[in-house]
């Protein structure tokens, strides 16, 4: 047997990956931080920084002055490497990863709206099986998915005392997810091949609540701690599956009008799982950040197509550290922020009854200032080692980029004139 991988590019902000194991379920999971937290390994659930959205925590909503108003947005370049011991290829993805706003709408209440990704599906597979008494009747199996879940946010955070701050983001979750099989006979056009498709559309809600503690010890030094809690739940969806059946000829061609399909609708559950994260970040004369975060999610626990043993649970620490030599510098150079992290993943796709693989990563960045403006041009590069849990499973190398801009503005203030 002979494994081939044929990866296919797609298109600008739809997903960010061509990864094989986008495979199972929902995908890949998106990164939930923006541009300063991907530079710091993903922490985010003890960050509060005026400067920047910290979306992945609403409470930190809070930390806006009321004369600020933030529009973020970052897009990522990624090139993978793919390697199963026997054969190796390359895949390059550009995406549009997220998108948000952040002001004061109160005395002690901030705002947040955005749009993000949830998962990205992104793979086409070739499996490649030879008679080795004749090869004319050897066949292709091909494994092919696109699709992913987004979601579009509006987050409000109350800061019930001066230390301490909650807040919930409520998404408008959906997408179209399609993962698909056919077997062909290239080798005897004559033949007919068969084919699986299957389709989960989702339109549902997802719930993100938050909470933050600061506390200050000494001069110099500041502490925050956080959590962010997520239910579990099914997903509104439309479900069906597709059974094909054509000549191999035809399958390969793409003629839709030389296949014959048997549609089915499916009522069955696809949930997500409830997600716990806690976080803390220390301060040090409000130039030296460094933080932790340990996210958890019960994905043992939720059906996906009427399967309830379809995941392993997920887990991932991070940790990251950021550096600002002075703020109040003329030299450029001081100015900037130096940003650093690592992570270890353990993500929910199972594979013959276990986890199917794990995942380390290490990050670094830059955030300039722009001239005359309190916003700033961020950028990082992230690589991230995918490790197949067995010898004949993939592994993967990812080299990504991430720009992201950060527009700080004087927005809600009066002008007095004499």
């Amino acid at each position: 047997m002979l494994m081939l991988f044929l990866v296919s590019g797609l298109g600008f902000a739809q997903n960010n990956t061509n990864s094989p194991y986008s495979r199972y379920g929902y995908g890949q999971m998106a990164d939930q931080g923006a541009s300063n937290s991907r530079a710091m390994g993903g922490i985010a659930y003890g960050l509060r920084d005026k400067a920047h959205t910290n979306f992945a925590n609403p409470a930190s909503y809070t930390a806006i002055d009321s004369l600020t108003f933030v529009f973020e947005g970052g897009m990522s370049f990624q090139n993978t490497n793919f390697d199963n011991g026997t054969n190796k290829t390359n895949a390059k993805n550009t995406s549009l990863d997220y998108l948000s706003m952040h002001f004061r709408v109160g005395r002690d209440f901030g705002m947040s709206l955005g749009l993000l990704p949830y998962t990205n599906v992104g793979y086409d597979m070739e499996n490649v099986t030879y008679n080795s008494q004749e090869e004319e009747k050897s066949y292709v199996t091909n494994y092919f998915g696109e699709g992913g879940l987004h979601q579009a946010y509006v987050g409000l955070a109350y800061k019930i005392t001066r230390k301490f701050s909650i807040g919930a983001n409520i998404s408008y979750l959906w997408g179209d997810i399609d993962h698909a099989m056919m077997l062909t006979f290239p080798y005897d056009v004559d033949a007919y091949g068969v084919g699986k498709r299957e389709h989960v559309g989702i339109n549902s809600v997802k719930i993100d609540i938050g909470a933050q503690y600061s506390y200050q010890f000494g001069k110099k030094h500041f502490a925050t701690f956080g959590a962010v809690f997520s239910p579990g739940y099914n997903l509104t969806n439309t479900t069906y599956t597709q059974e094909l059946v054509g000549l191999s000829a035809a399958i390969l061609n793409g003629n839709a009008s030389g296949l014959a399909v048997n549609e089915t609708d499916l009522d069955v559950k696809s949930g997500i799982p409830m997600s716990l994260g806690i976080g803390g970040a220390f301060i040090y004369d409000g130039r030296l950040t460094a933080g932790m975060d340990v996210t958890y999610q019960q994905w043992s626990k939720v059906s996906f197509m009427g399967n309830d043993k379809a995941f392993v649970d997920r887990f991932k620490v991070a940790a990251g550290a950021e550096y600002l030599p002075d703020p109040q510098s003329r030299n450029l150079l001081m100015r900037m922020k130096y940003r650093a992290g690592a992570y270890f993943n353990a993500p929910y796709y199972k594979l013959d009854g276990k986890r199917a693989s794990t995942e380390w990563g290490v990050s670094a960045g830059l955030s300039v200032p722009l001239v005359r403006s309190r916003s700033y041009f961020n950028i990082s590069a992230q690589f991230a080692r995918v490790n197949g849990k067995t010898s004949n499973f993939i592994n993967e190398n990812q080299l990504r980029i991430n720009i992201g801009l950060t527009f700080n503005e004087r927005w809600f203030y009066k002008t007095r004139v004499n």
